[in-house]
């Protein structure tokens, strides 16, 4: 149960934080979009230390691999929110340069080359990532861990679902 309110806590603040972010960019422009990263960057950490907070008793880590395992799952966590946040980013530029009607042809060539090398890059980090824990863990583990990953990406997403404005549920809760 205590595990439970901990990762209902983190994906809340998590939640709050990015709907916070996303509010906050849109109505403020690049002024709000400073604030909203600032704030996104703070829900990430926050859902990092209860990850790795509840590592070693949700997978059953002894102090021997916890140790190891530590620095691989900050460095998986830390490639997928880079390569989250880059595509986001190039996604967002040439959606503004869609949209303003200025989007050349080179310039939308160059947004789309740095999208597909992001794409290329990224997943194969990440899979390297996942390659270098999964051989510090036995398989028992290796299973907890991407069931632990699984659990708290639905608590986020059902969250995100509620805290978005305009969302049905977000309106009765």
């Amino acid at each position: 149960m205590k595990k439970r309110s901990g990762l209902v806590l983190a994906a809340s603040l998590l939640a709050a934080a990015i709907a916070s972010a996303d509010a906050g960019a849109q109505a403020g422009g690049a002024r709000g979009e400073g604030r909203g990263q600032g704030r996104r960057e703070e829900a990430f950490r926050i859902v990092d230390a209860y990850v790795l907070s509840h590592l070693q008793e949700s997978l059953a880590l002894s102090d021997e691999q916890y140790v190891k395992v530590l620095p691989l799952v900050t460095k998986l966590q830390s490639d997928r929110r880079d390569f989250f946040l880059s595509r986001a980013r190039v996604l967002r530029e040439m959606r503004r340069s869609l949209r303003a009607g200025g989007a050349s042809e080179a310039t939308l060539v160059e947004k789309l080359s740095e999208l597909k090398r992001l794409e290329g890059e990224g997943p194969a980090r990440v899979k390297s990532d996942l390659e270098a824990l999964d051989a510090a863990l036995t398989p028992r583990q290796q299973a907890k861990f991407r069931v632990l990953e699984v659990e708290v990406e639905q608590r986020l997403r059902e969250l995100m679902g509620r805290a978005r404005p305009g969302s049905a549920r977000g309106s009765r809760d």
